[in-house]
């Protein structure tokens, strides 16, 4: 059993994007390249954009604190602090409005493993 203060890690995140050159800052709270399932906290100095990416898998958002937006071909959804945003399938980004953390979540669907019928 392990117990991680997420509102402690997003703290310290914000913090660290703020004082970065990127503007940006993470850390991985479960997870990892050996694991199917990421959480990683995720934080943004205002004005901080993810050029458009794809997924490695199933995602999502859980705004921690601030505001983002998730863009996605003409489609654009605001998170604030409290909303979770379903990540949809292709190219997307996400820009911060305001200084802001997130849990970012995902399933690395190419790493599952397909049980026969």
């Amino acid at each position: 059993m392990q117990k991680i203060s997420i509102d402690a890690l997003a703290r310290q995140q914000i913090e660290a994007a703020v004082a970065a050159p990127s503007g940006r800052a993470a850390d991985t709270a479960f997870g990892g390249h050996e694991k199917t399932l990421r959480q990683t906290v995720m934080a943004f100095r205002a004005g901080t954009r993810l050029s458009e990416h794809l997924n490695p898998g199933e995602a999502t958002v859980f705004v921690l604190k601030g505001s983002v937006w998730l863009k996605s071909g003409g489609n654009s959804w605001q998170g604030k602090a409290g909303d979770l945003l379903i990540v949809p399938e292709g190219l997307h980004s996400l820009e911060a409005e305001e200084d802001s953390a997130v849990l970012f979540t995902v399933v690395k669907t190419d790493r599952l493993v397909q049980l026969p019928a």
